[in-house]
């Protein structure tokens, strides 16, 4: 890992541990929780993995503390700034593809905002989020294809798109050149759960 994929490997890993900390859980119980092993958990709490968005997503759902919660800046008061470059990476492709997570909401209604860079040839495939979760795309330059379940839409630059997520789902780049595409994920009622709470308080 570079330099700032570890920063944030050790921020997740403390984050993690300080979550499930709060909630009071071992790493056998939050392994229960989230289907990944006590090793792989022990792996993301030391900071010496950089955690795919799959288990980012397992980790916070069970953790109920929201996507953003575990990879942002600390949180300060007033508006939340994030300059360009500062986002996190969480998902690289074979072709050049990146994910970046460029601001969020905390809990209980969490709003996520990406920035989206798929290379030719690039896919990233999303297992269902939780139950209610509703994706936006707006596609900047470049073409995207983008299956929901069992179906499959291609949009144009300028052409948007708004779908259920909480099914499996997937984007691609089949053409020439990069495709960009900004996306906004709402994940209600996050902590909401019984036993669930929000770590901070």
């Amino acid at each position: 890992m570079d330099s700032s994929a570890t920063e944030l490997a050790r921020l997740i890993g403390d984050r993690v541990r300080d979550a499930r900390a709060a909630q009071g859980w071992t790493l056998d119980r939050l392994a229960e929780m989230t289907g990944l092993s006590r090793r792989a958990l022990v792996n993301v709490e030391q900071g010496a993995t950089n955690p795919s968005v799959a288990t980012l997503l397992a980790l916070s759902d069970a953790l109920g503390i929201g996507l953003p919660s575990l990879v942002e800046p600390p949180h300060r008061t007033g508006p939340q700034v994030t300059r360009a470059g500062e986002g996190a990476t969480l998902w690289t492709g074979e072709h050049g593809g990146r994910g970046v997570l460029v601001a969020g909401t905390e809990p209980p209604d969490v709003l996520e905002l990406w920035d989206w860079t798929l290379g030719p040839g690039d896919e990233h495939t999303s297992e269902p989020h939780t139950r209610g979760t509703t994706e936006l795309v707006h596609v900047l330059e470049g073409e995207v294809e983008i299956r929901v379940g069992d179906e499959r839409t291609v949009l144009a630059t300028g052409d948007a798109m708004s779908f259920r997520s909480d099914v499996e789902h997937a984007y691609a780049h089949r053409g020439d050149g990069p495709a960009r595409f900004a996306l906004t994920v709402m994940e209600p009622g996050v902590g909401s759960r019984p036993g669930s709470r929000d770590p901070r308080g």
